[in-house]
């Protein structure tokens, strides 16, 4: 195992730019996968190159037997640390992006900014009542972040999310409650309405604003719900 993580950061650090044009067995595929969720993991750290490379060191030592700078049990506590820090900081880099496109999002056609701080934009009006906070609703949406980058989708996975109402984030609480069965609209959510302060996976950044299209297209009363219907992750409501 320690040879395979040591072989895929050579990889990584000694391949072109860019492996796009390259030729690869199927055994390089997979290992160029692999190199892919490493670098994906790591981007948490948002590293710059010098610290990419201090990272490798790291690697290279403990394969290799050399002396250890640092040990890994005393550093322990610290990644987990300078996790969150980096992920706060790029957090706060980006949160000025996400208060121009709140402004953009309000003064699109059609757009409302109601007294929460959501921008409401109706794309086709449904038929029938409203949902209630406290209903069972069935959507169709795609979630992406302030750079047009799409970090959840129902219709990827090919099935609706079906959920009750008061139990995911606020600015889908407010926002769904505007729908009628059949309509689609565009919720664009300040941070306090979605996931704050704490952010949520890898892709959404504390203190991000997002964008949703929705799709409802039911509403029942909670006792419809099952009981053992899940809430996907990104959705659910957090203090």
């Amino acid at each position: 195992m320690r040879k395979l993580i040591v072989t895929i950061f050579i990889v990584l650090f000694t391949v072109p730019a860019s492996a796009a044009d390259l030729t690869m067995t199927e055994d390089q595929k997979v290992l160029y996968s692999i190199g892919l969720q490493v670098a994906r993991s790591l981007s948490v750290f948002n590293l710059t190159s010098a610290e990419l490379e201090v990272v490798q060191q790291g690697i290279t030592d403990d394969f290799s037997g050399n002396k250890l700078a640092a040990e890994l049990l005393s550093q322990s506590g610290k990644i987990q640390e300078f996790a969150r820090a980096r992920r706060k900081a790029l957090g706060e880099k980006q949160a000025g992006a996400g208060r121009d496109f709140l402004e953009k999002s309000a003064k699109e056609q059609g757009a409302i900014r109601t007294a929460s701080g959501m921008i409401y934009t109706s794309l086709s009006e449904g038929k029938g009542e409203s949902p209630k906070a406290a209903d069972v609703v069935k959507v169709n949406y795609r979630g992406t972040l302030v750079d047009g980058k799409e970090f959840d989708s129902s219709y990827k996975r090919g099935r609706p999310l079906e959920f009750r109402l008061d139990g995911v984030i606020k600015c889908w609480v407010e926002g769904v409650q505007k729908m009628k069965p059949g309509g689609k609209a565009k919720l664009v959510c300040p941070p306090n309405l979605a996931y704050g302060e704490n952010g949520a996976g890898e892709q959404i950044l504390p203190g991000a604003t997002l964008a949703f299209e929705l799709e409802l297209l039911e509403v029942n009363p909670a006792s419809a719900m099952k009981p053992a219907a899940p809430h996907r992750q990104y959705l659910r409501h957090r203090p």
